[in-house]
């Protein structure tokens, strides 16, 4: 894991000086402090998606790029099998399997998200443009959108303003599974 995350970090810093983007313009554009994205350059702390997903817009380049370093290449469809997308592993709690990550162009990203469950109840919260929906597979979570909790059993869905700061919690004890398409 701490590798992938160095490497991830090295593709975020190399294509931020490529392009002439300041620290103070990428801190900005993922509304961090200077040193708070410093620090994710450096690899040394957790890179949230949101924060990928903001830089691929702002860098103008897929998300998968960002995560893998390689492009996408198809045009017509991807499949991915079983348990076999693109893998990111943020942190012990969360992990994300990219789902269309070989698709060029795709106006989506879906992932399926496994949220482990934490020993203390701290959630760390994100946000990024756009809006997304989430669609829980097994398990069941808390969810947080802004102020507003609610508790997601399967089958149970929510659309909403990604732009809101929202994170989760398993419940139970148990792992949490769940589908979400980044728009």
């Amino acid at each position: 894991m701490e590798e992938q995350i160095r490497k991830i970090a090295d593709r975020l810093r190399e294509m931020r000086e490529i392009l002439g983007i300041s620290l103070e313009e990428a801190a900005l554009t993922c509304d961090l402090t200077s040193q708070q994205y410093l620090e994710i350059e450096g690899g040394h702390t957790d890179i949230p998606v949101s924060i990928l997903h903001r830089m691929s817009l702002k860098f103008n380049m897929d998300l998968t790029t960002l995560l893998t370093g390689e492009e996408p290449h198809m045009h017509a469809y991807t499949l991915t099998r079983k348990d076999k997308g693109i893998g990111v592993e943020r942190q012990k709690a969360y992990k994300y399997q990219a789902l269309a990550g070989n698709f060029l162009k795709r106006k989506a990203d879906p992932f399926i998200v496994v949220v482990e469950p934490k020993p203390d109840a701290n959630v760390s919260f994100n946000a990024h443009p756009g809006q997304e929906f989430n669609y829980l597979l097994e398990g069941k979570l808390k969810f947080f959108i802004g102020k507003k909790e609610m508790i997601l059993e399967p089958g149970d869905s929510v659309y909403f303003d990604s732009g809101l700061p929202h994170g989760m919690l398993a419940l139970d004890n148990e792992t949490a599974r769940f589908l979400a398409i980044i728009l």
